[in-house]
C-alpha cells in the first residue's frame, strides 16, 4: 500500500475512534454528577469533609465536560484499542493475526485494571501530599486542578499497565526471549522505577512504589507467559 493508502486507513481508524468517544462522552454526560462524586471520593477520604471550589462562572461547565470526556474515553477504550490493532493488522501474517482478539482483550483488561488500581492508589497519593500541610494549612482545592490531577493520575496507571503486551509482542517477533528478560531483572526493576517516577503526576515516593510494584509483578508474569504460552 502506498503512503497515501496508509494515511487514508489511519484517518478511517481515527474517525471511528472519535465517533466512539463522542458517543460514550454523551452517555457519561447524563451521569456526570455521579461520576464527579466518584472521582472526589479519594479526596474526601484523604481530607474528610473536603469540597472542590471553582472561581470562574464557566468553570463548573468545563469541569462537567472534562469529567464526561474522561468517562467517555474509559468506556470507549475497547474500541480505541481494537482500532489500533486493526491499523497494525494488515502488516501481519495470517498466523500472527490469530492473536488479534486475544491481545485486544488483554489490552483492554490491563488498561481497565490499571485504571482501577490508579483510582485506589489516588487516595494514598493524595493523603501523602496533603499531609504536608499539617493542621496549619487548610486545603482549598480548585475543581479544575483536582480533576486534571486525578484523571492524569488514573490514566497514567491505565497506560503503564499495557507494557506487558508490548514485551510479549517483542518476544513473538523474536526481539527478546524469556531468558534475556529473566537475566536482566535488576535492570528491568531500575527502568520500571524510573518510568514510574516519570509517569506518576504526583512524583511522591508512595505513588511511585504503588505503580512500580504491580508493574514489576506484570514483568514477571510476562516472562512466564513468554516461556509457556508463546513457546506452545
Amino acid at each position: 500500500m502506498p503512503m497515501t493508502g496508509h494515511l487514508a486507513e489511519l484517518r478511517s481508524r481515527l474517525i471511528k475512534v472519535l465517533i466512539a468517544i463522542v458517543v460514550t462522552t454523551v452517555i457519561t454526560f447524563f451521569v456526570s454528577d455521579d461520576l464527579l462524586e466518584f472521582l472526589v471520593r479519594p479526596l474526601r477520604a484523604a481530607v474528610p469533609g473536603a469540597n472542590l471550589a471553582y472561581f470562574r462562572p464557566t468553570e463548573a461547565f468545563s469541569t462537567v465536560m472534562r469529567v464526561s470526556l474522561f468517562g467517555g474515553f474509559i468506556l470507549a477504550s475497547p474500541v480505541v484499542l481494537y482500532q489500533l490493532w486493526r491499523f497494525v493488522a494488515p502488516a501481519l501474517s495470517r498466523r500472527e493475526k490469530r492473536w488479534a482478539y486475544p491481545l485486544t482483550a488483554v489490552l483492554v483488561a490491563l488498561f481497565l485494571g490499571g485504571v482501577v488500581f490508579g483510582y485506589v492508589a489516588l487516595e494514598r497519593g493524595l493523603g501523602f501530599l496533603l499531609d504536608f500541610g499539617g493542621s496549619t494549612l487548610e486545603p482549598i482545592i480548585r475543581a479544575e486542578d483536582y480533576l486534571k490531577f486525578a484523571t492524569r493520575f488514573i490514566l497514567a496507571f491505565g497506560i503503564a499497565f499495557e507494557f506487558p503486551v508490548f514485551l510479549f509482542a517483542a518476544a513473538a517477533f523474536g526481539a527478546v526471549t524469556s531468558s534475556v528478560l529473566s537475566g536482566n531483572r535488576r535492570w528491568a526493576f531500575v527502568i520500571i522505577l524510573v518510568a514510574a517516577a516519570i509517569i506518576t503526576p504526583s512524583g511522591d515516593p508512595v505513588t511511585l512504589f504503588l505503580l512500580a510494584t504491580p508493574l514489576y509483578v506484570l514483568y514477571e508474569l510476562t516472562i512466564l507467559a513468554i516461556r509457556f504460552v508463546l513457546k506452545r
